[in-house]
């Protein structure tokens, strides 16, 4: 058989795991980590010394990366943790509906239009004043675990 037959385009997540496992010891402070079924981004990482018969422990303070809620977890440190996948994705912002839906370009043209504001006051205003006024505006939407939500703007000047 050769390896002509066999070519996949891997571009969709096809059945693939929103997570990927990761020893604990080797997690570092801006790493993800899933906390109580939450993608969270690490804040502080501080690990014990071994009691006379256990293991090192790592203690995990961590944002839930779209709630900002604090979580905490203490894990040994040779046991492995889920680590989410996270993903950026910048989409130029054509629209916004009465229901507080947007609507995206995507990079191929078609457009985007499940997702809605974000909850943030500061980043809900920013996106509407500066929709008001004309401008173009790019947001950065982070995926992580089937949940996904703006998390940054840029202008890119006017339309």
């Amino acid at each position: 058989m050769s390896d002509e037959e066999h070519h996949f385009e891997s571009k969709a997540d096809a059945g693939a795991s929103k997570t990927y496992p990761q020893q604990a010891g080797t997690i570092r402070k801006n790493g993800y980590i899933v906390i109580k079924g939450r993608p969270c981004k690490v804040v502080e990482v501080s690990t014990s010394k071994t009691g006379k018969h256990g293991h090192a422990k790592c203690h995990f303070v961590a944002i839930d990366i779209f709630t900002a809620k604090k979580l905490e977890d203490i894990v040994p440190s040779s046991h492995n943790c889920d680590v989410p996948h996270v993903n950026r994705t910048d989409y130029q912002l054509i629209d916004i509906s009465e229901d507080g839906f947007v609507s995206l370009l995507t990079d191929n043209g078609s457009t985007k239009d499940d997702l809605r504001l974000p909850t943030d006051e500061n980043m809900l205003t920013q996106i509407k004043d500066g929709f008001a006024d004309g401008k173009d505006l790019v947001v950065s939407v982070m995926s992580a675990m089937g949940e996904e939500q703006i998390c940054a703007l840029k202008d890119i000047g006017p339309k």
